[in-house]
Formats: C-alpha cells, sequence, structure tokens
C-alpha cells in the first residue's frame, strides 16, 4: 500500500498544507537528536525527510532506530545518493534531478540502486528534483555537477516541472539548497504550482516565518525546513503554528 504518497495526495488535494522536518544525520549527536525529537513530538510535523547530499558519517541508521523507537511521525529518506537505502525508514523519496544535465542523477544512481530498493519495504515515491539558485553554491550542485534553475525564471521552472510530471514524477521538489541565502522565489513557486496537478514540495533558505508564509502563499503543498531549526531550534515549533493557522483558515 502506497500510504506515503496518498496521504500527501489526500492533503494535497483538500488544501491542507504540511511540514517537513529535514534532518542531516552528519549534524546529529545523541544530545541534538533527543532534543529535536522531542521538539518535532511537541509540535504539527508532518513528515521527517532524513538525509543530506554528502553523509559523510554511518550516523544514518542510529539517527533512524532512534525516530523509529520515539516518534510516530514518518520518516522519509531524501537521499544525496543511491547509496542512502535504510529500511528503518518508511519511504524514501526516489529523487531525480530534473533540473540539470547529469545523467548519473537523472537515471544513473537509480539503476544502481534499483535491484536494492526492489528488495527494500521502502515506500518509493518518485519525485522530480528541482534546484534553483539561492544566492551561492550549494553541497548538492557541486556533487551533482548541475547549474541550477535561475531564481528569477519561473517559465523554465514550470516548464522543466511539467515534463517531470509527464514522465510519471509522483511529486515536483522545488529546493534552493541547503543554507540558501534566498528561498525559491513566489513566482517561480506560484507559476510551477498552476502547471502541475501532482503536489509541490518547497524547500532551501526558509529562515523566517515571512519566508514560509510566502511560500505557503504561493502555492506550496510542503515546506522544508533544515538549516534554519540548527541554527534556532524554536523555529520548528513557530513554523508548525505557523501552518496549524493557515489549515485553519483555509479550512
Amino acid at each position: 500500500m502506497k500510504k506515503l504518497k496518498d496521504n500527501i495526495y489526500a492533503n494535497c488535494k483538500s488544501g491542507k498544507k504540511a511540514f517537513a522536518v529535514l534532518l542531516d544525520p552528519d549534524k546529529l549527536n545523541p544530545e541534538i537528536l533527543e532534543n529535536r525529537i522531542a521538539s518535532i513530538n511537541s509540535s504539527a510535523v508532518d513528515y521527517v525527510f532524513v538525509g543530506g547530499s554528502l553523509i559523510s558519517s554511518d550516523n544514518m541508521s542510529f539517527v533512524l532506530s532512534e525516530l523509529k523507537e520515539k516518534t510516530f511521525i514518518p520518516k522519509i529518506i531524501f537521499p544525496g545518493n543511491g547509496l542512502h537505502i535504510n529500511d528503518l525508514a518508511d519511504g524514501i523519496l526516489l529523487l531525480s534531478l530534473i533540473s540539470g544535465r547529469n545523467s548519473d542523477f537523472l537515471i544513473g544512481q537509480h539503476v544502481i540502486s534499483a535491484p536494492i530498493l526492489k528488495r527494500s519495504k521502502l515506500e518509493k515515491i518518485s519525485t522530480g528534483y528541482m534546484l534553483v539558485d539561492g544566492g551561492k553554491p550549494t553541497t548538492v550542485s557541486y556533487i551533482s555537477n548541475t547549474i541550477p534553475l535561475p531564481n528569477n525564471k519561473p517559465d523554465i521552472a514550470a516548464a522543466t516541472a511539467i515534463a517531470g510530471e509527464m514522465l510519471g514524477l509522483n511529486l515536483i521538489y522545488l529546493d534552493a539548497g541547503s543554507g540558501a541565502q534566498i528561498p525559491v522565489s513566489e513566482a517561480i513557486i506560484s507559476t510551477v504550482k498552476k502547471n502541475i496537478e501532482v503536489p509541490l514540495i518547497v524547500g532551501g533558505g526558509i529562515n523566517t516565518i515571512q519566508k514560509a508564509s510566502k511560500a505557503l502563499a504561493a502555492g506550496a503543498d510542503i515546506i522544508v525546513v533544515g538549516n534554519a531549526i540548527e541554527d534556532n531550534p524554536s523555529f520548528l515549533s513557530e513554523v508548525s503554528q505557523l501552518i496549524e493557522s493557515y489549515n485553519l483558515s483555509e479550512a
């Protein structure tokens, strides 16, 4: 059963916004993880994304096992490459970097990981991943050797998202990258949203309530926050309250 995908689609169809917290295993020690889980459990968090562009430590299994034991919130792997597969999670975003022209991140990594994923119990959610210029080079642009989409070219972004949807991808993910100086523009979010039917995820550079609110208003179905929570742990509860208020006002 495709429980995660069905849940995301149901929320999108009903107009309910969702909040995903991104946890990078490389940036978590046991104490920080314990505090983060406590914050997640005390807030309205819909999904926990676990992953990063690199993951240079062996911490992913520890992070996922702690989450599995201490929270009921769905855990979804946000992979940086085909090796980031772990059955302790509930699902995985099978990312295809459709904004770039590097075939390794369009299909190559997927071919390598396909036999492992086929045997895995993870729910696989095909996702068109679009990297948008966030004002500075990011790890993902370096690792993937791709040029981000211009943040002031909504038509290019929309055409890319449409192509991804036509290819059968289940989700579209607009990302300015970890620690982006500027988030994905409202113009790109709104133009992409108007041109696709599948749910839209937006992340990168969302480090203030104002930016989160603008992303939601522009059309993001799910907003993802990671770095901002590392810098300011209370931001997690602030964003969850914003989304709760937004959903109540739209009900």
